[in-house]
């Protein structure tokens, strides 16, 4: 298995796609070998912010902790104890997060053995050994091993508080599919769909993938801002987060950390569309379920 990188960066840094994918051999893939971190870093390119929230040792400390934490339980568990507390040990605007080459140097030069002890398959394909996907190194940030925790917090979040993001995490159905949603761009659509994950109205993978379908198609239609309108982004809030960093406490492991304080989602926003969401979800159609309630209309 990949180890810990012996000397890492001091700051994060910028590794552009193309550039990336040179590195993504089989054996970085397999975890049989280590990236070539020199040659890597060399043909990096600096990030613009400055400060704490650019230093890679608090990243790599919470990595280190999540793998010791989770090391004798399903790998698959650690991303709701990481995720809000990535988020907020990075403090990201989303342009900065939108930049696929921060989390592609992430990836291969701060924390590839995380990358490998997280996402490695048990079994290969086709006779060849198990292998990473490319993409969880470098690909779409629904996808990407740091990216799609970063991204999830962030949409999943309720203003300041992370619990939501822990309950749409704790769930690889919404991870691996509602997270490819715009919809959830509109923070009552988010937090109406992770209240249905959480009262267990929807539990199965197949049930989640469901509700994903019809609540996607429905938005063509319903116009879900209307329905249920948001209050006005408070963007000055969250920019002073950012500006906070090199003031912040260090993340808390055994509590949430605080998010950006720019105010919770309405909860008649909320309990309107979650409401309109169940109803979705008693007509939609669920692979295992209409084959049970036809048997038991035949008896």
């Amino acid at each position: 298995m990949t180890d810990k990188p012996e000397h890492l960066p001091e700051r994060l840094a910028l590794l552009a796609d193309i550039n990336a994918a040179k590195f993504l051999s089989t054996g970085v893939l397999s975890g049989h070998e280590a990236p070539p971190y020199i040659a890597l870093n060399k043909i990096t390119d600096p990030v613009d912010a400055k400060g704490v929230r650019t230093e890679v040792v608090p990243i790599r400390d919470l990595i280190d902790d999540v793998m010791h934490l989770f090391r004798d339980d399903a790998r698959t568990k650690a991303d709701a104890w990481l995720a809000p507390r990535l988020h907020a040990a990075l403090r990201l605007s989303r342009r900065e997060a939108s930049d696929s080459r921060l989390w592609s140097f992430l990836a291969l030069a701060v924390a590839p053995d995380y990358v490998v002890w997280r996402h490695l398959p048990t079994k290969g394909r086709n006779g060849l050994p198990p292998m990473v996907a490319a993409s969880r190194f470098s690909g779409a940030h629904y996808t990407q091993a740091f990216s799609r925790l970063w991204w999830a917090a962030e949409l999943f979040r309720d203003g300041s508080d992370y619990g939501p993001v822990q309950v749409a995490c704790g769930n690889q159905d919404v991870l691996n599919t509602v997270l490819r949603l715009d919809i959830i761009d509109h923070r009552p659509t988010a937090q109406a769909l992770i209240r249905l994950v959480a009262k267990e109205t929807v539990t199965t993978g197949r049930e989640v993938n469901a509700l994903a379908v019809v609540t996607n198609a429905a938005a063509s239609t319903l116009m879900y801002d209307v329905l249920a309108e948001d209050e006005e982004w408070d963007g000055g809030a969250f920019d002073a987060w950012v500006e906070e960093a090199d003031s912040a406490p260090p993340v808390p492991r055994k509590v949430l950390p605080t998010g950006p304080d720019d105010g919770p989602v309405p909860l008649a926003a909320i309990d309107a569309l979650a409401g309109r969401f169940e109803e979705l979800f008693k007509d939609a159609r669920v692979r295992g379920r209409t084959e049970v309630t036809d048997q038991l209309g035949d008896d």
